[in-house]
């Protein structure tokens, strides 16, 4: 883990002891510092006292917060409407994240440069892939911050013959908004599309959330930015001299050598990949050579099977229309599973890809409203469940035909999250290709 005397003899509350939260209180605890901390769950407490004997058990709603040098929330924690808020600031203590934290140990980390990823959709993808392109080069790199482990449970790295270590971290809006002095050395803006505005002033307020990631940067810093949409160039338009880079860069034909990385979505993607490695000073050559060997991350147009000449591919991480819309425009044929709990009523940021789908099969609390809608212009199936519609798929599907869930809705209205909804259509993909191949072997014999 990370351990800094920045936090040495230093008073903390922490909010919310999940994965993130308990990784913080590990590295505030072995760096000195002392730590209040809260969970409605009796167990995530109880945890907590475990590992930590000398931890101080407070809710920040009841104790005295004056005297703290930091309320510590998780990214989830809706700070427009969360009362923690106003006691936090009536007592002046600011409130931050484990992005924020990280920032302030990095003055006693050894030699290192971070690259910050955001935007509103392919923000995972892109880390992943820039992360990967570090390690095929052979420099030290750990990717964290919304993907992976929480970056202060990984080690501190140290440079190498390749080079200086680098820190990729994934930024949500929520993250930068808990974080005040994260100087990337390279920061990134993939894209913008209206998300996540129950947290905003507004699709302006959103905007401006994104942005302040380029504000923490020092001039001479890098920002490389996928000026694809008026949101992305309105940004890049108050900057310096900012590296633009746009889908366009990249030929259709070129990304036919690299599987895990097709589509119009992945063409910026890799545009905004190429860019951070030449900030970075890598090879490009090499760089190319490594967008080969690159494996699609879990429910981001992960190929799970191919059975009789159909693929099925699993993106449940599309949890609205604009990051579904891409998926339908990288296969010609497809058999579109989209529904669940919706962001909006409308499927119009996917309509100019409408014609490469065969049939749609309708799930979840969207179903029925989306189901009206796609009646217009293409078959549809009222599926309701994931099962059925998988079914269905496969019934329908003919050789050189793709199954795709690409919900273009969040999950909660059926599912924990969008991975356990991935899990299920892999799980249900896999049980009913086997008992196919079965059926099959018992009457050839």
């Amino acid at each position: 883990m990370i351990v800094s005397p920045a936090f040495a003899a230093k008073r903390y509350c922490i909010l919310g002891l999940a994965r993130s939260g308990l990784a913080t209180l590990d590295a505030l605890m072995a760096s000195g510092a002392q730590c209040t901390v809260w969970d409605n769950r009796e167990e995530a407490r109880e945890t907590a006292i475990a590992n930590h004997p000398d931890v101080v058990i407070g809710d920040p709603m009841e104790i005295d917060l004056a005297g703290f040098d930091g309320l510590i929330v998780s990214p989830g924690v809706p700070l427009n409407r969360h009362p923690v808020a106003d006691r936090a600031r009536a007592a002046d203590v600011p409130i931050i994240g484990d992005i924020e934290l990280f920032a302030l140990a990095r003055p006693s980390l050894p030699p290192h440069r971070v690259v910050g990823i955001t935007g509103t959709n392919g923000k995972s993808t892109t880390t992943a892939l820039i992360h990967h392109i570090l390690r095929e080069a052979g420099v030290p790199t750990i990717m964290g911050g919304n993907i992976g482990l929480p970056i202060l449970s990984q080690p501190a790295l140290s440079p190498n013959e390749a080079g200086t270590g680098v820190y990729v971290l994934e930024l949500s809006s929520y993250q930068i908004d808990l974080t005040f002095s994260l100087d990337c050395d390279v920061a990134v803006l993939l894209n913008i599309t209206p998300d996540h505005l129950d947290r905003y002033d507004g699709f302006a307020g959103y905007c401006a959330a994104k942005a302040r990631l380029f504000s923490m940067q020092s001039n001479a810093h890098v920002a490389v930015i996928a000026t694809d949409d008026e949101p992305t160039r309105a940004i890049a338009a108050t900057l310096a001299a900012p590296l633009e880079v746009h889908a366009s860069d990249i030929p259709a034909g070129d990304q036919a050598a690299w599987p895990s990385l097709k589509g119009p979505h992945n063409a910026q993607n890799i545009a905004v990949a190429l860019g951070v490695a030449h900030a970075l000073g890598l090879d490009e050559a090499q760089t190319r050579r490594s967008l080969a060997t690159y494996s699609s991350l879990p429910h981001r147009m992960e190929r799970v099977a191919e059975h009789r000449g159909v693929v099925y591919v699993n993106d449940s991480k599309a949890t609205n229309p604009a990051s579904t819309a891409p998926a339908l425009g990288a296969f010609a044929r497809i058999h579109w599973i989209v529904g669940g709990l919706p962001k909006g009523d409308s499927l119009d940021e996917c309509a100019e890809h409408f014609g490469h789908v065969v049939h749609a099969y309708t799930i979840g609390e969207a179903g029925p409203v989306f189901a009206d809608q796609l009646e217009k212009v293409m078959p549809v199936t009222r599926a309701e469940m994931m099962a059925n519609a998988v079914r269905s798929a496969m019934d329908n599907a003919k050789a050189g035909d793709v199954v795709l869930l690409s919900p273009a809705c969040a999950s909660f209205d059926q599912f924990r999250d969008f991975e356990a909804r991935g899990d299920c259509f892999r799980q249900i993909v896999d049980a009913l290709i086997t008992q196919d191949v079965t059926q099959h072997k018992d009457v050839a014999q």
